[in-house]
């Protein structure tokens, strides 16, 4: 039997959590979450759970995964090299099919079915889809001090067909979006999936770009967790860029943000998905648990720069 203390916690919970229910009712969110997640089959269902209470409550989502650690670990299982440079993954002929396999076979369908005892009604896609990400190979990139690097089946986006994603949004359905894509003439495309995250959310003009990482956020000190960040601008973070204070796996994760930002989206934030309920804390508190990005600070609220209750 629930105790009147126990009644209480629910009643104040729902209370502070209906505005922001108001508030974001029909609303898209667009969230990134690493494929180090779905590698665990109770992370996998916290995360999801916390998932679904969003679209159960009206917002709609669509979320895009990675498949970084799994792509990593069947590569190493088939003796094959993997090669990152400045973050970002080099895709050999071998290593795209390895791609394939663990995003659109593995993940995603483990995603699905993970939603289906969840009774979210998710579809998934990859950007290969009905064009959904129209893309083309990326040319050999030029770096100071070195030679060119050739990233080898990586993409980069040219457009998104943001109406695939809008008619299943407007149906109810949760699409659950691999980064997987193409060129035009149908050549296979491996493409970071906060890149991805941050393209669709520009194009389906998203309220938020939430990105679920490993770290808590952006920390001041990539060696110090109690650096955290809790809010910070463009300019603040090509700053941190410059300093070389982002990890190489924030580095992708930077320049999607500053992306995404700049084609239109308002907030975008980082959390750790290893911190228990951090993305309903971050929707449904002032608080929240990680970092909170946007163009200017000045445009922040008092509340998200906890000034307000």
């Amino acid at each position: 039997m629930t105790s009147k203390r126990e009644r209480a916690i629910v009643v104040s919970a729902l209370k502070h959590a209906a505005p922001y229910i108001r508030l974001f009712k029909g609303k898209v969110f667009v969230i990134k979450v690493g494929g180090e997640v779905f590698a665990d089959p109770a992370r996998t269902s916290d995360f999801m759970e916390q998932v679904g209470l969003l679209h159960q409550v009206g917002i709609r989502v669509v979320l895009i995964h990675g498949g970084g650690p799994q792509s990593t670990e069947l590569a190493a299982a088939l003796g094959l090299d993997t090669t990152f440079v400045d973050g970002r993954r080099v895709t050999d002929d071998a290593s795209l099919n390895v791609a394939a396999m663990v995003l659109n076979g593995q993940i995603n369908t483990r995603i699905l079915a993970r939603c289906r005892d969840l009774q979210i009604p998710a579809v998934g896609i990859s950007g290969v889809d009905a064009g959904l990400i129209r893309a083309h190979k990326r040319p050999p990139v030029e770096r100071a001090g070195s030679s060119p690097v050739d990233y080898g089946f990586v993409g980069d986006i040219d457009a998104v067909e943001a109406d695939i994603l809008r008619k299943q949004l407007d149906n109810g359905l949760m699409p659950v979006v691999s980064p997987l894509s193409c060129d035009e003439s149908g050549t296979l495309l491996n493409i970071n999936a906060d890149t991805v995250a941050a393209a669709i959310a520009a194009e389906l003009d998203a309220e938020k770009l939430i990105l679920a990482t490993g770290a808590p956020g952006i920390l001041e000190d990539v060696n110090d967790p109690g650096s955290l960040i809790s809010y910070i601008d463009r300019a603040a973070l090509d700053k941190l860029r410059e300093s070389g204070k982002l990890a190489d796996g924030m580095l992708p994760k930077a320049a999607a943000i500053d992306a995404a930002i700049a084609n239109g989206v308002q907030r975008v934030h980082i959390i750790s998905y290893k911190l228990p309920d951090s993305l309903l804390l971050e929707v449904f508190t002032n608080e929240g648990t990680g970092t909170l990005v946007v163009d200017d600070i000045q445009g922040l609220t008092p509340a998200e720069q906890g000034d307000g209750t």
